[in-house]
């Protein structure tokens, strides 16, 4: 598993900073996990992030390549978010970003090879996060 603990950073980042790391994940990055997403902007507009951010990772999660790996992948992923004792916004980005990293491996992936596929998807999250820091100036 990757050892990038972005969950320390995720609290000092506004509102509007988490929805666009969690839009990132949730588009952009689950592409890598085979999960072609397009939120259902109609439902989504003129909503604040606090409203936005459940909405649309409710949609997200209804997008399940593989039911199966997708639960278990829920789990382990709440189960490492819970853990983080974070709150409110962060937490839910702390349990997409984790769901999506770990729905990135492929069936049949060798261990080894899952572990280096983790840690890049760990290392993409972390320059996305600190990309949009950078955009709300917030310094790690």
């Amino acid at each position: 598993m990757s050892d990038i603990a972005l969950h320390k950073y995720l609290p000092l980042l506004p509102e509007a900073a988490l929805q666009e790391f969690i839009e990132w994940c949730v588009v952009e990055q689950s592409k890598a996990a085979g999960c072609e997403f397009t939120p259902d902007t109609t439902k989504l507009n003129n909503l604040a992030p606090a409203d936005y951010i459940p909405k649309l990772v409710d949609q997200f999660m209804k997008v399940k390549p593989d039911p199966i790996k997708a639960g278990l992948v829920a789990a382990i992923a709440g189960k490492e978010a819970d853990a983080h004792a974070l709150s409110g916004v962060a937490i839910i980005a702390d349990f997409v970003s984790l769901y999506v990293k770990y729905l990135i491996p492929k069936d049949g992936t060798k261990p080894e090879d899952a572990d280096a596929i983790l840690m890049k998807a760990g290392q993409e999250q972390c320059e996305k996060l600190v990309e949009i820091a950078k955009k709300y100036e917030v310094a790690f």
